[in-house]
């Protein structure tokens, strides 16, 4: 079988993983590390044996790299991603995928034209419990869809220096309603601010609302003490409820609640193999370019929101 090669772009502790897992994956071949210091570089590409640069121009020459993992600080993510494309590269970026909406569509405009595979990290939707509440809730197996409540707080991250609590922890949540109501949002409203640093902010309430009146709840920060990734779906004659950090779900009808037996995967894994999977069969992602730009365009709209004290309204 031949092997995919690949090469990931920013050595911070999630570009740690997604090498970590290139290496555990039997259909793809890592084959170099980039971070503008050359010794974090050398460190991570010695650890995995493969090829080191701090230049990423440089390493996009190598033609035996196919598909490219960019996993910066989010104020760099899309001129990475750019440069990769333009290169011939197919191209995986974290989330939030660029600074602002513009950023994004040219990313997803580049791909198109050029006939490349581009995906956004929102790895939530590789979760089986996820995925289990977004068929049932097109299913209507819980009935119709009222509200959807995501919970998604913890410490203050160290590694967080360029963006705050909306566009790194929030907009998964923002995509995750995407995700299970399959449609936009059409208004937003928010509450956020700082309460221990000034540079971002590290708390957000954030509301959804949809044309036939359903609505979404997300709450993030970096305040709480413990961690908690939960998200809570309630139908006319069913709740669901999913535990992100045990993949544990439950589902509450009138009569019975049970626990439906899904087992554990590691996210990550799966959205890598799905990467290379799309990209050796030519088939569409789970998550495509303009998945991003949406919930770019959501996270954007709920800050606005909240420095203007008023909702948004959203593109149809």
């Amino acid at each position: 079988m031949k092997k995919l090669g690949v090469a990931v772009i920013g050595t911070g502790q999630w570009g740690k993983n997604h090498a970590r897992v290139y290496k555990e994956l039997p259909s793809a071949e890592l084959i170099a590390i980039c971070d503008v210091n050359p010794e974090r570089a050398k460190a991570m590409a010695n650890q995995y044996g493969v090829k080191a640069y701090s230049d990423s121009t440089q390493m996009l020459k190598d033609k035996s790299i196919e598909a490219v993992n960019v996993c910066t600080w989010s104020t760099i993510l899309a001129k990475e991603a750019l440069k990769a494309l333009k290169a011939g590269k197919h191209v995986l970026v974290e989330k939030p995928m660029a600074t602002n909406t513009q950023q994004a569509q040219k990313l997803v405009q580049t791909a198109q034209e050029n006939g490349l595979h581009l995906t956004v990290g929102f790895l939530m939707r590789f979760i089986p419990g996820l995925q289990s509440i977004r068929q049932s809730v097109e299913n209507k197996k819980i009935g119709e869809l009222v509200c959807a409540t995501a919970k998604r707080v913890s410490q203050w991250p160290e590694r967080i220096g360029d963006v705050g609590v909306v566009k790194d922890t929030a907009i998964h949540d923002i995509d995750v309603m995407r995700f299970i109501s399959n449609e936009d949002p059409i208004s937003v409203y928010a509450k956020m601010g700082s309460m221990r640093t000034k540079k971002f902010e590290d708390y957000a309430h954030i509301m959804l609302t949809y044309k036939d009146g359903k609505s979404a709840f997300i709450e993030s920060n970096w305040l709480t003490p413990y961690k908690t990734r939960s998200l809570t779906v309630t139908g006319s004659d069913a709740i669901m409820r999913l535990d992100y950090i045990t993949q544990d779900l439950w589902i509450e009808q009138q009569t019975e609640s049970v626990q439906p037996r899904c087992p554990f995967q590691e996210p990550l894994k799966q959205e890598l193999q799905h990467f290379i999977d799309c990209i050796v069969d030519k088939k569409k992602p789970l998550v495509t370019g303009e998945d991003g730009v949406r919930a770019l365009e959501v996270a954007t709209a709920a800050m606005q929101s909240s420095a203007k004290n008023r909702a948004i309204q959203l593109r149809k």
